[in-house]
Parts: C-alpha cells; structure tokens; sequence
C-alpha cells in the first residue's frame, strides 16, 4: 500500500489546496468552526461551494464567522447550528435535525492539556470532547454520510498522540495520577483509531476517515497552555491558522484521497509509522493505527454513547 503523496507541503494554505475544486451542490460540517483552523477549514470548503454547516458551542461567535466567510467567499450557504460534544442531549438534538446527505464531516473542535474535569457521565473531558462527542456525532449522522455513496470523515488529531495510547484499564484516570498531556495525547490516538475502525466497518457504505496533525498553530486551543502549546515546537515550525487548515482542507476535497481512508496525515502527505516518539511533528505511533485497538476502540465507543443516550 503506497503512502499518498501531494503537490502540497509545510507552507500550503487551505485556499491553495481546494484552488479548482468544486463542490457545489454538496454538504459539509465543521465542528468547532468559530474560531482558529476550524474556522479556515469552513472557509476552504466554502470556497468550493459546498453548504457548510459550522457545528459550534457559541452560537453567536459562529454566525460572525459564518457572515465573514459568505462575504470572503460569496457562498450564501454558510450557517452556524448549535453543538456541544459534551452534551449527549445536544449530539442527539443536532443529528436529529439533519436532513438529507452530508458528503463532508470534518471532527475538528478540541480542547488541550486543559486542568483535571470530567462530564456529567464520568468521562474526562479531553477524552469526552476530543473523541467521544465525535464519535457519537459521526455515528448519529451515519445515515446521511452513506447517503452520499462517497462520503468524507475527516478528523483533526495532532503529534501529540504520541503521548499515550489509549490506557484500556484507566481511560478515566481513576487509578493513575491526571497529566493533561497524557490524557491529550490518549484522545488524540482515539481520534486515529476511530479514522481506522470507520474506514472499514463503513467501507460498504464508500465511507472513508483518515486522521491529521494540522501543525502547531496559535489558536484558542492553547488557552489552557499560556497561548503557547507544549512551548517545545521552534518558531520556524508554527503555521498561520491558514496554513494548519491546509491539511484537513485536503483530506476532505483533494481527487487524490478518492476511496483512500484509515490513514495519517502531515503537511498534507500521509507521514510514516513509528515505534518510538519521533520528537518532531511527523510520524504517526504504530498503536494509533492498529486495527484490533481501532475495534476495541469502537465497542468501547458505542457502549459509551449508548449508556448515555
């Protein structure tokens, strides 16, 4: 299986990578678009004319991005519907609403190293927000997904997952000391595995996932971290919010990723596998793609959102 490469790298933005693509006529949700790469992400697919849906907990805040990017892009079809991937209750709400396919769903609203917190369920909250809410997401709108018969999962994990696989026996932290980056980095390779165990429990459906590390960006996602992530990445490394939406902005429009899923991106090119932390922002840890820790993943998953619901 060939790694799939990419006219695009490092420096791309996410106009660069949709230029000459259209999509008119087609569906697509980005969570966590008010702000950051979510936002460019939304613009991007705007810019192709597809109707993009921004899946957002401020309301308010997505419809002043929705506004910006009709009068960037000219697209009318730009709205901004509630979702908060720690509510159950708000997952349901938002997939029941859905009508009609949706040819792009882009799982990109996270948090990061944020201080010890757990949902109303137990569940902590990197964890819950990071993957979980997604997953029940993902799966609440699989229906419209497979409407499509070509259907787009496209899901923004980081570096980061080389922190931790997932701790089977204490996903929860309920024996072992809470670290932030630990449980960050756990969500992280729950987001690749789940990209795994989607691809093929949906190949009859033609509905791919893959995952992505967008770059390290200055957002909002570093609230928690003084503004400056990990503090560890060189200066030469950090992207503008333009260029670290480039990636997912590939996965979810680029002809090159035709029935191509359960893969791991960088700089917009499927990076290699590891067995050891890499220390740079390329390489994907073997574990994070394992398809028996995808599967376990899913049960895992399922059982979750189905004891919630």
């Amino acid at each position: 299986m060939s790694a799939i490469t990419t006219p695009f790298g490092f420096a791309s933005t996410a106009g660069e990578v949709v230029s000459g693509i259209n999509l008119s006529g087609r569906r697509a949700v980005v969570t966590g678009a008010s702000s950051g790469i979510g936002a460019e992400t939304a613009r991007a697919l705007a810019a192709t004319g597809a109707a993009v849906t921004l899946a957002v907990r401020d309301v308010a805040a997505g419809e002043r991005v929705a506004k910006d990017i009709t009068g960037s892009t000219g697209n009318q079809d730009v709205r901004a519907v509630h979702l908060d991937l720690t509510d159950p209750g708000s997952i349901t709400a938002f997939t029941a609403a859905w009508q009609g396919p949706l040819h792009v769903l882009v799982n990109n609203a996270g948090v990061m190293a944020c201080p010890e917190q757990y949902t109303e369920q137990g569940w902590e909250w990197q964890f819950a927000t990071n993957h979980l809410g997604h997953f029940a997401l993902a799966t609440g709108l699989h229906s419209a997904l497979a409407a499509d018969g070509n259907a787009r999962v496209v899901v923004v994990s980081s570096t980061g997952h080389q922190q931790s696989p997932i701790v089977w026996d204490d996903v929860n932290f309920a024996f072992r000391p809470y670290d932030p980056w630990l449980a960050y980095g756990q969500s992280k390779t729950a987001g690749v595995l789940f990209a795994v165990e989607a691809t093929r429990r949906w190949a009859d459906d033609n509905i791919t996932a893959n995952a992505l590390m967008p770059g390290a960006i200055y957002t909002n996602l570093q609230r928690h971290t003084g503004g400056r992530g990990s503090g560890r990445v060189p200066a030469e490394l950090i992207k503008t919010v333009e260029q670290g939406a480039a990636t997912s902005a590939l996965l979810a429009t680029s002809p090159l990723l035709e029935g191509v899923g359960g893969r791991y991106f960088v700089d917009c090119n499927e990076t290699e596998i590891v067995d050891r932390r890499s220390g740079t922002l390329h390489g994907v840890a073997r574990y994070a793609l394992d398809p028996a820790g995808a599967r376990r993943l899913w049960d895992l998953s399922q059982d979750v959102i189905t004891g919630a619901a």
